[in-house]
């Protein structure tokens, strides 16, 4: 598979922007845990970032080992990045779409944290968009992890920071097979909640987990 493009990017930094980020989440399908986002500002030498983040694209499409490598690289690489999530109370409380934004937003604020002096002034975000931030551009793209190296770059730290938090959990919850499904719906996780009913980390508005609780 091609490493994702730089065209919006270019597009954007041609016209004048200079701090552009990436946006993505993970997690919005699972029954437990939190709803992640990352933000990545990958820089003004954006082909340097291409050659050097070779492979990169959409995280659902790559493998653990290769996400984990590329995540690290992304770090190292990116002018600034930041991480944030909605726990599966905020989830339930407010809604998935208003708790993917809550994460969204927690993810720039730390993103701009960390890029000190850093102006954002452009976001590509996948099928998203941010009402807080009507002062930017913001570019809302399908599939915009296939799409753009800096949101791909966001799907793999989103992907892989909520993945090391669900094996986290496993220890505090070990019945429940966190770390093999990531608190994802498969058969595994049926069965277990079957027999143990939901714990802290379920998402107790989501059909499944209210079917098995009635």
């Amino acid at each position: 598979m091609p490493t994702a493009s730089l065209r919006f990017e270019a597009q954007f930094q041609a016209a004048g922007y200079s701090g552009i980020v990436g946006m993505d989440e993970a997690g919005r399908g699972a029954w437990a845990g939190p709803v992640v986002a990352a933000a990545v500002a990958l820089g003004a030498h954006l082909l340097k970032a291409r050659r050097q983040l070779s492979g990169l694209r959409d995280s659902k499409m790559m493998t653990a080992a290769a996400r984990e490598e590329l995540a690290k690289q992304i770090q190292e690489l990116s002018r600034a990045f930041g991480i944030g999530s909605a726990s599966a109370g905020e989830v339930d409380g407010c809604g998935l779409l208003p708790a993917t934004r809550m994460a969204m937003a927690r993810a720039l604020a730390a993103l701009r944290e960390r890029g000190v002096g850093m102006r954002v002034d452009c976001l590509l975000v996948d099928s998203f968009v941010l009402p807080e931030e009507r002062q930017l551009l913001q570019v809302s793209l399908l599939k915009g992890d296939q799409r753009s190296l800096s949101i791909a770059a966001a799907s793999v730290l989103a992907k892989t920071w909520r993945d090391a938090w669900m094996v986290q959990q496993a220890e505090r919850f070990p019945q429940y097979g966190f770390s093999q499904h990531k608190g994802y719906g498969t058969p595994q996780h049926r069965a277990a909640l079957e027999r143990y009913g939901p714990c802290a980390l379920h998402r107790l508005s989501y059909q499944p987990i209210r079917a098995l609780r009635s």
